[in-house]
């Protein structure tokens, strides 16, 4: 990768002349789901280091926790209860199918949640910061299997996501859900479990060849005594190794914190996050050598403070660099949530509708493939992702078919609708403006509105030339206006930001 700006010049921050409105949708797109118009022509005045106190406040909105995952949650010692005391493998195995079906229910219930919480403008930038560090510190509902404890991680997360990121680190090792996914709770004295260990050094803090093998089992035996009863950390004093223990060449009755403090002294650990948010918002195509040193020293200066980092990151001259404006391929959470915001629309309540085709298009909510999480970049793009992206878009500008509806689905479609909550299908008001615009005008605000500015010539002149075809007829306009937009949303354009 050839890049303009020298190493040194890439993290200052962007001069005040070089923000304006499309340096805005840059920053909206990429830092959350989309650029609304209201929101670039609220953040142009204002100026970019107000934009991002707004965007990454001090303390970040609460996504509280659903009543089913509340539920499951009161219910598990109950569960655990009813297994231990089973009479029969067949009695057994009855009760285990319960806590299944209630946990994939609970599971389901926090995803079409969370996608609401998300979809509102005010927490777009925070939601998306929430999912990236989850994406490093990976845990999955296919091996924790309770959807209250992968509620409690994200919840972990979020209430250290702007803090400074050791006491985050250390938070996450107590997490309930990493104590399971990681098998922290198999971790003994006399046997210890490197999977959490190796992790940490690997994907959590430092990144593969900043370690050694001699680290990992040491690090190991120091996190022995993790565990988790109900979704309670519980230290187990005597299963914790109280030996002397020898961690990047430091030796010392270290506990589990003391290593995560020995990790962040390593150099590795000041341009590890910073390589991993690259990869997330930035660029699927690593920066140069030597290009993150200088955010790695400004982020260790600030006390690895993440709120810091956010706005070093997101407030700088390479973050806004032309070679990063419309290239990043959106990932399907990114491409529906894009979706639900540029047509105003509301998540809509029901899983076979919304999670099932995140799920064909390639991410399922809370359930990453491996423990290095979501891969993105071009994987998310094959001829059968692009054609359920397609059919996505046609199924947003088609009414529900409430006759097909079972009767959970209707109670939580009149639920939403008493709620105020109701526009989950395009509507002929949002377009109607549009329609009444002359052709080019109309092509003009639709790719302003719809499309990252890089891609906007290329796609404008179709977009005139359908549009130019216009009668007096107003119902006329209107639908050629909408199926213009549907065509413009199915794009390869509309799939970058």
């Amino acid at each position: 990768m050839q890049l303009k700006l020298a190493a040194t010049e890439a993290w200052q921050p962007l001069p005040a002349s070089e923000w304006n409105e499309a340096a805005a949708r840059h920053l909206l797109r990429r830092a959350g789901w989309s650029a609304l118009p209201a929101d670039v022509v609220r953040a142009v005045p204002v100026g970019l280091p107000a934009t991002l106190d707004r965007l990454f406040p001090s303390t970040g909105p609460v996504f509280a926790q659903p009543r089913l995952v509340a539920n499951l949650q009161e219910d598990t010692p109950d569960f655990a209860r009813k297994i231990a005391a089973s009479a029969s493998d067949g009695e057994r195995r009855l009760v285990q199918r319960e806590a299944r079906e209630r946990t994939q229910l609970a599971l389901q219930d926090m995803s079409i949640r969370w996608l609401q919480f998300a979809a509102q403008p005010e927490n777009a930038a925070y939601a998306k910061w929430i999912l990236f560090l989850s994406d490093v510190y990976v845990v999955s509902a296919e091996k924790v299997k309770n959807a209250a404890l992968i509620w409690q991680h994200f919840d972990i997360i979020a209430r250290n996501s702007l803090g400074p990121a050791p006491a985050l680190a250390k938070a996450v090792s107590r997490s309930p859900a990493m104590i399971n996914y990681l098998d922290l709770n198999q971790n003994r004295r006399e046997a210890p479990n490197e999977n959490f260990a190796r992790e940490l050094f690997e994907l959590f803090l430092l990144g593969e060849g900043h370690y050694s093998e001699a680290d990992i089992k040491e690090a190991a035996r120091a996190f022995t005594g993790y565990r988790q009863q109900y979704g309670v950390f519980r230290f187990a004093p005597r299963q914790h190794d109280m030996r002397a223990k020898t961690i990047f060449g430091q030796s010392g009755l270290f506990s589990g914190d003391d290593v995560i403090d020995l990790a962040f002294q390593q150099p590795a650990a000041a341009t590890f996050l910073p390589k991993e948010m690259v990869s997330f918002y930035l660029s699927d195509v690593a920066l140069p050598p030597g290009y993150l040193e200088p955010l790695g020293e400004t982020w260790h200066a600030s006390g690895f403070d993440l709120r810091a980092l956010a706005r070093n990151f997101f407030g700088s001259r390479i973050f806004f660099a032309q070679e990063f404006r419309g290239d990043f391929i959106k990932s399907p959470v990114q491409f529906y949530l894009g979706l639900v915001q540029d047509l105003q629309l509301n998540v809509a309540p029901l899983p076979r509708q919304v999670l099932v085709p995140l799920r064909q298009m390639g991410q399922t909510l809370f359930t990453p493939p491996n423990v290095r999480g979501w891969v993105g970049g071009r994987t998310w793009i094959s001829s059968a992702t692009l054609a359920q992206r397609r059919q996505l878009v046609e199924s947003l500008f088609a009414p529900i078919r409430e006759d097909t509806l079972n009767a959970d689905e209707q109670i939580e479609l009149m639920a939403a609708r008493a709620a105020g909550r109701s526009a989950f299908s395009v509507s002929d008001q949002l377009l109607a403006p549009i329609s009444r615009l002359e052709p080019t005008a109309a092509a003009d605000a639709l790719v302003a509105n719809f499309l990252a500015l890089r891609s906007a010539p290329e796609f404008r002149g179709s977009v005139r030339q359908f549009l130019a075809n216009n009668s007096a007829d107003e119902a006329q306009r209107l639908r050629r206006v909408r199926r213009a937009t549907v065509t413009l949303l199915q794009s390869p354009e509309y799939q970058l930001c």
